[in-house]
């Protein structure tokens, strides 16, 4: 008992990259037991793109306008709150159910990047269902921190077929009120 126990403690010591193969010797007294160990390569395991599929373009939201995208942003009201903003946007967008919807809506920096209150969110607000009997509908997102200085941002919206390239909303954030937007700070 005790030449198995150590038996698999040099098995485990070993590691699995070069697993010992066990062959047992013809024993030297009813109570012993002598055993050998080789060592059989393991073959090289290769990645594939088909065992850890990396995200394609078309896996996430394109910043790149479409033609055919009809997500608008028709009204946005930005509420400064102590250290961020709320947007309250309003968005139209011809949903039919779960195979088209809008499903998100950016606030956008003068440089392209995205704010988002939530890191692993693919959009500042994501909408997580169709709004088939609600049109226009308004959707509100807390915690946006603008960086000091700017005083643009665009509102932007996406819908799950045809991505980014409707209405967007560009909004001054040192005026109370544009066409299709209010600021309060």
């Amino acid at each position: 008992m005790k030449n198995w126990i150590l038996v698999i403690g040099i098995f485990l010591i070993a590691g699995c990259a070069q697993a010992p193969a066990l062959t047992e010797v013809p024993a030297t007294s009813p109570t012993t037991v002598a055993v050998t160990a080789t060592t059989v390569p393991t073959p090289e395991i290769e990645a594939t793109e088909e065992a850890h599929p990396m995200p394609t373009e078309t896996d996430l939201p394109t910043a790149v306008p479409n033609s055919e995208a009809d997500a608008d942003v028709t009204f946005v009201r930005a509420i400064q709150t102590g250290n961020g903003w709320t947007f309250h946007v309003t968005v139209a967008h011809p949903d039919t159910g779960w195979e088209d919807y809008a499903d998100g809506w950016d606030v956008v920096l003068p440089d392209g990047t995205v704010l988002k209150p939530n890191s692993s969110s693919p959009f500042t607000r994501l909408l997580l269902h169709p709004h088939v009997n609600e049109q226009p509908f308004t959707r509100s997102q807390g915690n946006i921190v603008i960086p000091e200085g700017i005083t643009e941002v665009t509102v932007r919206a996406h819908d799950i077929v045809h991505g980014f390239g409707g209405q967007e909303v560009l909004v001054d954030l040192t005026v109370a009120n544009g066409g299709n937007f209010e600021v309060e700070n």
